[in-house]
């Protein structure tokens, strides 16, 4: 009896024990099932998020059409109307001069007078040479009329009549050179008077009493330079993309640093109608009134013009442009998702935007600041575009 009692207690330990340990096998097993089906999960999601970060998320915009008011900002040079250097035309010593810098002078006006006196000698001795040849000459055509008139009573011969009528037209030509010389001899001591040009101001004078002076033009011979400034005229080199929209009658405005908050009006009254085969642009002149003379010539401007307005090319940021070896490119993205690559031509640099004249639709989103890497058929993300009230949020955490 007692070892039947032993052997229930022995079975049903057992049994005990069985099902302990069925119930742990159930539990290891339900927990590496979980583990796997853990590992499979998260190796899901890192491959799925791997692929979404490998896929370039990018910035767009659309081009917006060409606006009015376009303008263009050039550096320009200012000139007067017209200016000359003065130059002697004889050789001397100054006597003295009447104009100084800033002086205000008049056509004809007398600036210097040339002490010359070695031209003053050639002249007296040309005029002297003169009257000889004209001495010379009325003896000789009184001869040649007295022998003219013998020769119609034949008591000379006819050739000692022609020698002496040759001898006549001889002295009458020396009379005329002579005269010429002393023509040109006076024109030379006239220029001892050194006269101004036309109305204008004085801007330089490089000589001074006493100085020795040597005719024609040459280096540190210059004795004054004078300058019409009633007008200006302002020359700029305008760049060739902009070359067909300037042209005679462009209206600019000009802004001086001497002048702060002023502003002047300027017309464009030629253009040189070619380009600069090294630089690639347009010379362009423009007139400006300065009769008040408050600008000066050799100031430096910025000149403003007002370009025409143009509703059939398109706008974009500048730094949606690619610049590689086949040209300007512009990278867009279409309607899957993936990157078409379109050639463009450029026209006008507007600073922040650039005019696009041939190669782009309206309708197309241009990547904003594209990568190097960026090509045909990458597959990209466009960013959703930033809450409106983003920036009404940051403003109104901003501290007071």
């Amino acid at each position: 009896m007692v070892e039947q009692d032993s052997a229930q207690e022995r079975r049903k330990l057992k049994l005990r024990v069985m099902r302990y340990g069925l119930i742990v096998a159930i539990v290891a097993l339900i927990l590496a099932v979980w583990g796997v089906a853990s590992r499979i999960h998260s190796r899901s999601e890192l491959r799925k998020s791997t692929t979404e970060n490998a896929v370039l998320t990018v910035v767009t915009a659309k081009p917006q059409l060409s606006d009015a008011g376009n303008e263009l900002v050039l550096p320009g040079i200012v000139q007067a109307y017209v200016e000359s250097p003065i130059y002697a035309r004889t050789n001397g010593y100054v006597k003295v001069w009447y104009t100084d810098i800033g002086a205000r002078v008049h056509k004809g006006q007398l600036l210097a007078e040339i002490e010359t006196p070695e031209v003053d000698r050639e002249l007296a001795q040309a005029r002297a040479d003169l009257d000889t040849a004209q001495a010379n000459f009325a003896l000789s055509k009184i001869t040649n009329d007295r022998w003219q008139g013998l020769l119609q009573t034949q008591a000379v011969s006819k050739q000692d009549a022609d020698n002496r009528a040759g001898d006549a037209a001889a002295k009458a030509a020396m009379v005329e050179s002579a005269r010429q010389n002393v023509n040109r001899l006076s024109e030379l001591e006239s220029f001892k008077r050194v006269l101004a040009p036309f109305d204008g101001v004085v801007t330089a004078r490089n000589t001074d009493v006493g100085y020795l002076i040597n005719a024609g033009q040459s280096a540190n011979t210059e004795l004054f330079r004078v300058a019409d400034i009633h007008k200006l005229r302002i020359y700029a080199q305008v760049p060739e993309a902009y070359a067909a929209a300037t042209g005679t009658g462009l209206k600019a405005q000009l802004h001086f640093a001497e002048r702060p908050g002023k502003s002047y009006e300027a017309d464009t009254v030629r253009t040189s109608h070619a380009l600069d085969p090294t630089a690639r642009t347009l010379q362009v002149e423009l007139q400006l009134d300065n009769g008040e003379a408050q600008l000066f010539p050799g100031s430096y401007t910025e000149i403003h013009f007002r370009l025409p307005s143009s509703t059939d090319t398109l706008r974009l940021p500048a730094n949606t442009i690619l610049f590689r070896s086949d040209g300007l490119q512009v990278a867009v993205v279409q309607n899957q998702g993936t990157i078409k690559i379109k050639k463009v031509i450029q026209g006008r640099d507007f600073g922040k935007t650039v005019e696009i004249l041939i190669g782009l639709d309206p309708t197309d989103a241009v990547v904003i600041n594209p990568p190097d890497s960026i090509n045909d058929g990458m597959h990209v993300r466009i960013a959703p575009p930033p809450p409106k009230n983003a920036a009404d949020q940051g403003a109104g955490h901003a501290a007071p």
